[in-house]
């Protein structure tokens, strides 16, 4: 899978399913500050990434994703991996 898949993916579903603006969505964007998610939306994220990718996201992992871009490339690892 390429990145920009994974970004497709991704985006969709943060705009879809959490209500994310479009405009926010840049590699940079700082995920609690720029996109807006909570810890409550982690829960459904991790759900998200299942259904979308395959695999189950490993939460201490995930925690040290900061901007959207680091989201897109931890899951490019996993499903690369």
């Amino acid at each position: 899978m390429t990145k920009q898949e994974i970004q497709d993916k991704v985006n969709t579903f943060l705009t879809e399913d959490f209500e994310v603006e479009a405009s926010s969505l840049r590699e940079d964007a700082l995920l609690k500050q720029d996109v807006g998610l909570d810890s409550l939306d982690w829960v459904d994220i991790v759900v998200s990434i299942e259904r979308e990718f395959g695999f189950k996201p490993n939460p201490a992992e995930l925690k040290k994703t900061r901007t959207l871009g680091d989201l897109y490339d931890y899951i490019l690892s996993q499903v690369n991996g």
